[in-house]
């Protein structure tokens, strides 16, 4: 699962491949807005962990990875 975090007053938004689901990603999330935590905290595939303060949380996108297509096949 790909998630995108938007960072207020930060230029580039956290990217990171999670191997949780949707809805185990939406409900950290939704844990951290509501005031149950302070910080958003997710954990990569490669197990590192991404902290965000969640006063400076701007966005949450949550999706699969697009795969990229090499080579010179048709459209």
């Amino acid at each position: 699962m790909e998630v995108k975090i938007g960072v207020q007053h930060a230029p580039r938004e956290i990217v990171l491949e999670s191997g949780l689901s949707v809805e185990e990603v939406e409900r950290a999330v939704s844990e951290a807005l509501t005031g149950k935590t302070q910080l958003l905290s997710l954990q990569d595939e490669k197990g590192r962990k991404v902290l965000v303060p969640t006063d400076r949380l701007a966005y949450v996108e949550i999706g699969e990875p697009t795969v990229r297509k090499v080579g010179f096949g048709t459209l």
